[in-house]
């Protein structure tokens, strides 16, 4: 599914949904305190921690009105802030999805899905 089409004088530009997650998801591994994404569909109650090479599946990207919105499903680090935790991976997030596709991100939901203590 195309996110975002762009019109320069070469052409058209066309950003796919998965490459703004990978993305988003990358720069999100970065942040302190976070140990990983989780899975969205939570039925049964147990969560489970995405390898990397699935991390988009903890990443739900939404255009709307040319302005994107991102949902996060994240485990934790055990003994660090939440608080701390999703200001800093909104502001690292949002400057550089912002940054990398030129598309303005109007909302951030963080859903933390589990903690995990890290040896």
């Amino acid at each position: 599914m195309k996110v975002s089409s762009m019109d320069t004088h070469m052409g058209n530009i066309s950003i796919d949904q998965d490459v703004i997650a990978q993305y988003a998801g990358t720069v999100a591994m970065e942040c302190f305190g976070v140990v990983g994404m989780a899975n969205m569909n939570v039925r049964d109650g147990l969560v489970r921690l995405l390898k990397k090479d699935s991390m988009t599946r903890g990443i739900q990207v939404i255009l709307n009105n040319n302005k994107l919105t991102l949902n996060f499903h994240i485990v934790v680090s055990y003994g660090v802030s939440i608080l701390a935790v999703a200001d800093n991976l909104i502001s690292s997030v949002k400057y550089k999805v912002e940054e990398f596709t030129g598309i303005e991100v109007e909302k951030m939901n963080i859903y933390v899905e589990g903690v995990k203590v890290i040896d």
